[in-house]
């Protein structure tokens, strides 16, 4: 009875490197990307910018204080908020709106 040969090690590892190198390009990389543009918004944040926080509040950002930023939320209403939980830029504050841009935004 002649001895089995034993499949090449390199070979069984072939589709385990493949799947791999699919998760990196799919998963990983697209993950980092997205948290890199995420932190240069965070640094590029200035005062009259309108944001939305992680809690889903909206509100205009009316000064800096280092990491934390103070936001008016409403009328009489400010707060001071970690810059971390800024979840997106709505718009600018270079930006100006026209009131028929306002109320195409309303209807």
């Amino acid at each position: 009875m002649p001895p089995q040969q034993q499949p090449n090690l390199w070979v069984n590892m072939i589709p385990i490197a493949a799947i791999f190198v699919i998760f990196y390009f799919f998963l990983i990389r697209p993950q980092q990307k997205q948290a890199r543009q995420h932190q240069n918004m965070l640094e590029s944040l200035k005062k009259g910018d309108k944001i939305l926080t992680t809690g889903g509040l909206y509100g205009t950002i009316v000064g800096i204080k280092g990491p934390d930023l103070e936001v008016r939320f409403a009328e009489n209403v400010k707060l001071i908020v970690a810059r971390s939980a800024v979840a997106k830029l709505v718009t600018s504050g270079s930006e100006e709106t026209s009131p028929e841009k306002s109320m195409s935004s309303v209807s």
